[in-house]
């Protein structure tokens, strides 16, 4: 079973990402995707099995469930193409469905060198199955996927965990219209959701009793100090999950405790915060079914199938492009 491994992703880009995210006006912001370096990898696969997340549950589970349905609408020869295959535990059933009936070309795509080591790893012993791990941001990822492919050949973009409520909206539907672009007429998405539920329920999901989360959203300012020689010291800052009722989105932050100031060597900048100052981490959407439907249509797509899961209200929607 090959594996291909490209460089990775370089300390100057993070850079400019942070230095872009820490001094644009209003609200301090540092982007989600940098959650996943070693660290954080490991402490994404610790909350996924904490009580309170049932996210990666309900998601794994509707898979489980249905990977033979999802097969079977896919005949012919396809391309499995996973936008944040994480450690690849949860798209192991998947494969296994489709590697039954014919060897199975699979690209997990992540910017994090560590969650493609894992992935390598978690499905290593899947016969039939090549994977070709690729080291790029989602789109660039699919596009080399979508130029290598071979004539009469499907793509299957696997795009799960509800990673689409990451991006704001109208981010989230222009994220989808370009997916849809580097697709051909057919090709299928299949597409993780998260649904709403009460408000209760979403922020013990975000600031678990254990502490997990606020340690994988402090260890992005541990990262910036090992990576780019910064001095963010992490006992002046606080891990803090709030819902934003007008969005609809849960919202994690970092807040400092006192006025002060962080100096990022390798971003040659220094960044003044005063006390009770937050940087946006992260959103995560919470979307009704029938946003979910006008999403996908907008952006090209028409709705095959949806699966939903009850004890944590989670969606998996099949789609084709149109």
């Amino acid at each position: 079973m090959p594996n291909v491994a490209v460089a990775p992703n370089p300390a100057g880009i993070f850079a400019e990402d942070v230095r872009a995210g820490l001094t644009k006006p209003g609200q301090k912001e540092l982007p989600s995707k940098y959650f996943y370096d070693a660290v954080g990898s490991k402490l994404f696969e610790v909350i996924c099995e904490l009580p309170e997340y049932g996210l990666t549950r309900a998601d794994e589970q509707l898979l489980f469930a249905h990977a033979a349905e999802i097969a079977e609408r896919i005949p012919g020869d396809a391309i499995l193409c996973e936008l944040g295959s994480g450690s690849g535990k949860k798209t192991r059933r998947i494969l296994e469905t489709f590697a039954r009936r014919r060897h199975t070309l699979y690209f997990p795509i992540e910017i994090s060198s560590s969650a493609l080591a894992l992935c390598r790893r978690e499905l290593a012993d899947l016969e039939s199955v090549a994977i070709v791990g690729l080291e790029r941001e989602y789109l660039e990822g699919l596009h080399e996927v979508a130029a290598a492919r071979k004539p009469g050949q499907r793509i299957v973009v696997l795009f799960l965990g509800s990673t689409i409520g990451n991006f704001s909206s109208p981010a989230d539907g222009l994220f989808l219209r370009a997916i849809r672009e580097l697709l051909e007429t057919d090709d299928a998405l299949l597409l993780g959701t998260d649904l709403e539920k009460p408000e209760a329920q979403l922020l013990a999901a975000y600031d678990d009793p254990l502490g997990v989360t606020a340690a994988f959203n402090l260890n992005l300012l541990a990262r910036i100090n090992r990576e780019l020689d910064a001095n963010f010291r992490l006992d002046q800052f606080e891990h803090l999950a709030r819902l934003n009722r007008a969005t609809g989105s849960i919202e994690m932050h970092l807040r400092s405790l006192c006025a002060q100031s962080v100096f990022i060597a390798r971003a040659e900048l220094s960044v003044a915060f005063e006390r009770g100052e937050t940087i946006w981490t992260e959103n995560s959407h919470k979307y009704s079914v029938n946003e979910v439907a006008r999403l996908v249509h907008a952006a090209g797509f028409r709705q095959e199938c949806q699966w939903i899961d009850g004890p944590w209200p989670f969606a998996e929607t099949l789609l084709r492009a149109m």
